[in-house]
């Protein structure tokens, strides 16, 4: 498909993460841009200052006629938007060129050396580690917003690079050939796509198979990965700190909040490196991107700068109080794992302190296939509020709710509140941490309820 044919794209779902990163792309670069999502947002709010059009209906008279000629008009449409949803059947029906986000990706990175970072947690945070420290060298088109630019694209012509977030959901990441792929997590996820565990490992194969000949890959060790999966690329894995990989951190320290550590790579051990967002995975991440980076034939000296200076990715593990006792933090935690991810880390930086974690199931489906999983790794805090569930691109599944999760917790301080309640109730339990976690749309949340716990510890000074 030559794109340089269209001078209108539509976007069907354009609020989405991935979704608003090709938007700015397009509208950067010259296009016509209009879009459609279910509901005003910070993201469709930006959007809009930068010029683009969004309505929030999803009838057919609320897309602009300039968008309704088909000759010239592309749609980009999301796997998540309803197969009933009025809008995109007109376009459906008219004959429009449609491709998924993940078709105008593939078409957008084939041009340049790809970086792809896949994985079913993690992905976000490395990759957006490696457009930062590479931000010089490469465009970017991440998922999520990275703290340092306040974006989530690099738009950058003449580098050589192009770093992508793949995702797995809908198999979205078959459509890329990266040059370097890192691979972070294969754990069991989004089982209304694929069914069973062996598939989605199979999904995580075909994209090796893509890696570019002679290109690298870059795994998790311990993940089921082996030579077979294609003999013709570089295999090279990393580590928090184990020595049996080929990337890993030794010596490391916390001084005033901040990690130092020795980056252990296949050919040198290079000591000096400081990464200044908290948390052990965090750490992993870092080293996983610095191994990208490395292959990537980027400056150490440049490389430890640049890390020292990263601030992180919006919603993984951001701190929004952090005032005498009072702790919010804010993640995006929405899978058993993540969950545990989290809290290991809170316990890790105040191991005495009581957590009372806010959680928003996110999807019918996963909050089904992982009821057992969620109840356990919930089960680790010291009270646990649970909001309703949040269905997303889902119809509702019998038996499947907050208060089924609720059941089978074991933890005594457990209750199901509603979002409206939330901030007097967290109020009421003055306590002194306290973590939001969900991938609903419990960010609508933060705000609020940072303003009433730094107005509570104002207060009480």
């Amino acid at each position: 498909m030559d794109l340089s044919t269209y001078h209108s794209v539509y976007f069907v779902g354009i609020g989405g993460i991935g979704m608003s990163a090709l938007a700015r792309w397009f509208n950067h670069a010259g296009f016509q841009v209009a879009g459609y999502d279910k509901t005003p947002s910070e993201i469709t709010d930006k959007l809009q200052n930068e010029g683009i059009s969004i309505s929030f209906n999803e009838g057919v008279d609320e897309i602009p006629e300039a968008f309704k000629k088909k000759e010239n008009v592309l749609v980009v449409y999301t796997p998540a938007i309803p197969t009933e949803h009025a809008g995109f059947n007109y376009f459906k029906e008219q004959g429009f060129q449609l491709i998924k986000r993940s078709v105008a990706l593939g078409l957008l990175t084939k041009s340049k050396a790809g970086i792809a970072v896949a994985g079913t947690h993690g992905k976000t945070s490395v990759s957006t580690a490696i457009a930062w420290l590479m931000q010089d060298q490469c465009s970017a088109f991440l998922g999520g917003i990275s703290k340092n630019i306040e974006s989530n694209v690099i738009i950058n012509g003449t580098a050589p690079y192009v770093v992508v977030e793949a995702d797995e959901y809908d198999r979205s990441f078959l459509t890329l050939y990266p040059q370097i792929a890192v691979i972070t997590a294969m754990d069991a996820d989004h089982l209304d796509i694929y069914g069973s565990k062996e598939a989605i490992w199979d999904s995580f194969y075909q994209f090796i198979k893509q890696i570019d000949a002679q290109g690298t890959l870059i795994y998790k060790l311990g993940l089921p990965i082996a030579e077979k999966h294609n003999k013709d690329i570089s295999q090279l894995t990393y580590a928090l700190e184990d020595n049996k990989a080929d990337f890993y951190a030794k010596d490391i320290t916390v001084v005033d909040g901040y990690f130092h550590f020795t980056l252990v790579t296949p050919t040198a051990q290079l000591p000096g490196f400081v990464l200044g967002i908290p948390g052990l995975y965090n750490l992993e991440n870092a080293v996983a991107a610095l191994s990208a980076a490395f292959i990537a034939k980027q400056n150490p000296e440049r490389l430890k700068e640049r890390l020292k200076q990263f601030k992180g990715v919006k919603r993984r593990f951001e701190f929004h109080v952090l005032s005498g006792n009072q702790i919010y933090i804010d993640d995006y935690a929405h899978h058993p794992q993540e969950i545990d991810a989290c809290i290991q880390s809170i316990r890790h930086l105040y191991p005495n302190r009581e957590i009372t974690a806010v959680f928003q199931p996110h999807l019918y489906s996963r909050t089904r296939d992982f009821a057992g999983a969620f109840a356990q790794s919930l089960d680790s805090c010291d009270r646990v509020i649970l909001l309703p569930l949040y269905p997303a691109r889902e119809l509702p599944i019998e038996g499947v709710s907050s208060e089924m999760l609720l059941e089978l917790m074991q933890l005594k301080h457990k209750e199901v509140c509603l979002k409206e309640n939330l901030v007097t109730r967290i109020l009421e339990l003055n306590t002194s941490i306290v973590v939001t976690m969900g991938a609903g749309n419990i960010d609508q949340l933060v705000k609020p309820l940072k303003e009433a716990l730094l107005t509570k510890y104002e207060k009480s000074k």
